[in-house]
């Protein structure tokens, strides 16, 4: 069975067939989901999906890109959906250098990341870890306020040596379809690097569709081609991959 760690099925990309796609994932082997909150409305629409479908769970938080909606009103708010028995992270949260240039905007970043970091302390929650082009001020904040947490860095994108880091803390490496890509040097080298217990698979869906689907919608019935990889990588059977995922994912959201 696969478990998909970070999916995003309330996105408006589902909306003519959400209810189709979600019925269909026990019988072609996908048995747990986790739906990753990117901001208020998000979060609300993730914990909707885990009421009507038993193997979907929920992480709950605010992407860096919308932390415009962060203040301390929605942090309670935030603390109260961790209370939520389907609630299994605070995510996704963290830092995104790509889109926002200006200091005063990753300030701010910065600083609501550090808090929902609290949130997820508090909560006694692991994390779920967005980071895009600021992997030095991610890691110094994860070691400065969260090496005690436990969680993923979701879609991992950066270096071996970045991903050991993370692995002695205790975290757990995202591995979507970027692995599948012709040019994905980096996260091929860092699947071959880092131990097989450290890894846990996801899609991002509907975003990051693995070859031979790049450019289409993504969603957790094309991780097989993620596994095909990781399997050939590392020289062990697909169905071994699958395996030890699950017990990674297990170990993550803490529901093993």
């Amino acid at each position: 069975m696969i478990f998909d760690t970070h999916a995003h099925y309330d996105d408006e990309r589902f909306d003519t067939d959400r209810e189709a796609l979600l019925a269909s994932f026990p019988d072609q082997g996908i048995g747990c989901v986790v739906n990753v909150g990117a901001n208020i409305a998000s979060t609300k629409a993730s914990m909707e999906l885990t009421e009507r479908y038993p193997f979907i769970y929920a992480a709950a938080g605010v992407h860096p890109s919308d932390v415009s909606e962060m203040d301390e009103t929605v942090c309670d708010w935030l603390k109260a959906c961790a209370k939520q028995p389907r609630v299994v992270a605070i995510g996704e949260i963290g830092l995104d250098y790509y889109w926002d240039k200006e200091e005063a905007v990753r300030s701010s970043q910065r600083r609501w990341f550090i808090r929902q970091l609290e949130i997820a302390r508090e909560c006694q929650l692991p994390v779920c870890i967005h980071s895009r082009d600021a992997a030095k001020d991610t890691l110094d904040i994860i070691k400065s306020h969260g090496q005690d947490l436990g969680g993923v860095i979701h879609c991992f994108s950066y270096s071996v040596e970045i991903a050991r880091e993370y692995v002695k803390m205790g975290y757990y490496i995202g591995i979507g379809g970027v692995v599948t890509f012709k040019n994905s040097k980096m996260v091929k080298a860092v699947v071959e690097d880092i131990p097989l217990e450290h890894l846990v698979l996801e899609t991002d869906c509907p975003y990051m569709a693995p070859v031979p689907h790049r450019g289409e919608r993504n969603s957790s019935l094309n991780l097989s081609w993620v596994v095909k990889t990781i399997s050939e990588i590392k020289g062990i059977s697909p169905e071994a991959v699958e395996a030890a995922t699950w017990e990674n994912a297990m170990k993550l959201y803490r529901m093993a």
